[in-house]
């Protein structure tokens, strides 16, 4: 038995989601409840003790197993989930060499000790002779006590020992000191706090760990204004997002985050009630800080950056990053909508925020797309009599960002709003484009017309006295476990293949939307059964997201330790190696196999049709558990008084809609 299912046996995945949906209650063989991810008044939310999953029927259409809710209500990522529900579980995860329990007990010495640290300012800050910093909080940053403790805002001294006694009266070394970012030695070999004289902001991971701190001057004539924690073990500013850790639920309920420039920014915004803003840390936003956002917890980000200089070269430059980003996107998996606010009269979001608060939201609704805002400020460059030479210069440097999506129709309305903007014809734009866009490589597999018979098609339920087949439970549980091993072997062996299979999956979507977003959505983890393989998937879909490793390297480095085994045998070409994974009885090196891995190949025409074969196959067992799953709720809705119509109409229209797409994937795949 694998890790994973040791801790599904061992946690009730009911009395683990009735811990955050009290309202969670027996209907049926089912429990149901209303969705906690979303506002509903109908029940929607379904658990299948039976199974272990969970799922949405309304407005999210989400659902999986223990670890995907744990993942999803938490805001943790698989590594995360795999460690909190083994905890509770009582199951030992893989036993650590003993250079990494070093290793990890360093790393927890050095967040004890910033944790410390935090506290320490924050109660000097306490302190009589601190009342000036106190009344400059109130006076200049309008902040009130439950924001200056809910942040722990803090105060280092003058001096060049404060922190330093603390930490040694403690029993931490000055080499831990200097480790952890809080001092800093001289080149006479002098130890000195690296803060003095400050307001200090402790910055904190996703999981709200204390890792470094933002040190803004008292002193006027300080010519450093921010300061902020160096590099250290526990502290990357390119990888954290300031606030996080206090905002994740608010971006994961409301599906938008918005990124501000600075500390208080995000302050004043959590004050106002604001509570899903976060703060970039450094310059502009990196692929790593958008990573933390999208998809996993925001569809929609809006920049909020300061409108002078600095800050609009700061959103040029987060732009770029995420166009890079959104191009490499080959699962298609972030489809996030980028907005640009730009808080009037030249105000910074702390300003604003203060002034008017109940004007925040309006001004949200008011942001711009992306498109807009590029050819707004870079047409503004141009003058009077500029030359075609010079529209053209200025076209082909903006159309990398207006042409970074897959959305034709949104593509072709950028292109749109350009030719009037520069006041040059349609025609000239779309030949720029075509000169800039990498030529597409045509899919190989077109889908069939689809007899009109399919098109009005009814999901014919059985009748309720009808006894259902007895299949071999576990002969089939095990042959689905082997297709998915199957399927997901030959994408982390052909990775760029996965945007053919989701080309395949929106050719047989055709025009209907609710298709696209529905039931013949994108190839993704809810695909899979296994939590290994689902949190596999989903490292793949991110390693193909970056560009700083190879795909592999990067899920080597990315995956929890207990996957190792996993991916190791999914590389393996042998099928003998691959079905003894799947009976969890094998052990290999990961290390051995990237390194004798040999380098793809350019696949043929019956890798691809086998890759696309097997992924629909998932599909259909997907869309098969679904109907199921609906059939269930319509039989005890129908039995429940005060039955709700619309819920009924909206599961009517879900059974039809996936037996639609059963449908054409039989079509496509016969």
């Amino acid at each position: 038995m694998s890790v994973t299912d040791d801790i599904k046996a061992r946690i009730d995945i009911v009395s683990y989601v009735q811990r955050y949906v009290p309202s969670l209650k027996k209907s049926g063989r089912n429990y149901k409840a209303c969705c906690p991810f979303h506002n509903e008044k109908t029940p929607s939310f379904i658990v299948n003790p039976e199974r272990g999953t969970w799922r949405c029927f309304g407005a999210c259409a989400e659902g999986g197993d223990i670890f995907s809710f744990a993942q999803k209500v938490n805001g943790w990522d698989f590594k995360e989930a795999l460690r909190e529900l083994a905890q509770q579980a009582g199951v030992q995860l893989r036993v650590q060499t003993p250079q990494q329990k070093d290793e990890d007990a360093r790393l927890e010495r050095l967040r004890g000790m910033l944790t410390t640290a935090a506290d320490y300012y924050h109660r000097r800050l306490q302190q009589p002779d601190a009342q000036p910093i106190r009344d400059y909080i109130v006076a200049e940053r309008g902040l009130q006590d439950e924001a200056v403790s809910g942040f722990q805002l803090g105060y280092a001294p003058p001096g060049w020992d404060f922190m330093l006694k603390a930490l040694r009266g403690l029993g931490y070394s000055d080499e831990e000191t200097i480790a952890g970012g809080l001092a800093a030695q001289s080149d006479s070999g002098r130890v000195f706090d690296r803060f003095r004289n400050r307001l200090m902001i402790p910055i904190h991971d996703p999981r709200g760990r204390v890792v470094g701190f933002g040190g803004r001057a008292l002193d006027p004539a300080d010519p450093i204004k921010y300061i902020n924690s160096p590099q250290t073990p526990l502290f990357d500013k390119s990888r954290l997002l300031f606030g996080l850790h206090s905002a994740r639920r608010a971006i994961r309920d409301s599906g938008r985050a918005i990124i501000v420039e600075g500390y208080f920014d995000v302050i004043q915004a959590h004050q106002a009630g604001q509570h899903n803003v976060v703060a970039q840390m450094g310059t502009s936003m990196t692929e790593a800080q958008l990573r933390l956002l999208a998809p996993r917890l925001a569809k929609r980000i809006v920049l909020a950056l300061d409108t002078d200089e600095a800050g609009i070269n700061a959103t040029r430059r987060s732009l770029e990053v995420a166009r890079g980003l959104l191009e490499r996107d080959y699962a298609g998996r972030l489809s996030v909508d980028m907005r640009i606010l730009q808080v009037p009269a030249g105000k910074d979001p702390d300003d604003f925020l203060r002034e008017s608060p109940s004007e925040w939201e309006a001004l949200l609704e008011s942001a711009q797309s992306v498109a807009e805002f590029v050819i707004e400020l870079e047409a503004a460059r141009l003058r009077p009599d500029s030359s075609l030479l010079d529209k053209q210069a200025l076209a082909q440097s903006i159309l990398p960002i207006l042409l970074a999506s897959e959305n034709d129709l949104l593509r072709q309305e950028n292109i749109q709003t350009l030719a009037r903007r520069l006041r040059i014809r349609e025609s000239e734009l779309l030949a720029w484009a075509e000169a800039i866009a990498p030529a597409s490589s045509p899919d190989p597999l077109v889908p069939p017309d689809l007899p009109p018979d399919y098109l009005g098609l009814d999901y014919a339920a059985p009748p309720p006295d009808a006894a259902p087949p007895e299949p071999d439970k576990r002969a089939r549980h095990s042959s689905l476990r082997a297709a998915e091993g199957h399927c997901l072997s030959l994408l982390l062996r052909n990775p760029h293949l996965l945007a053919q299979v989701n080309r395949k999956l929106r050719e047989l979507a055709g025009d209907d939307p609710s298709l696209q977003s529905g039931p013949l959505r994108e190839l993704g983890a809810d695909d899979f059964s296994s939590s290994r393989y689902r949190a596999l998937m989903t490292h793949l879909q991110e390693s193909l997201q970056q560009d700083d490793l190879e795909h592999l390297d990067f899920l080597a480095q990315e995956i929890a330790p207990e996957l190792h085994d996993d991916l190791a045998a999914l590389l393996r070409e042998d099928h003998v190696a691959l079905s003894q994974s799947l009976r969890g009885n094998f052990h290999v090196d990961l290390s051995d196999i990237l390194k004798n891995r040999r380098p793809a190949q350019q696949p043929n025409r019956d890798l691809l049709n086998e890759l696309i074969s097997r992924a629909l196959q998932l599909r259909q067992e997907r869309l098969t558990n679904e109907r199921v799953d609906v059939q269930y709720m319509q039989e005890e809705a129908q039995t429940e008084a005060g039955m709700d119509r619309q819920l009924d109409d909206r599961l009517a229209i879900q059974v039809k809609l996936s037996a639609l797409a059963k449908a054409r994937i039989d079509m496509a795949v016969g």
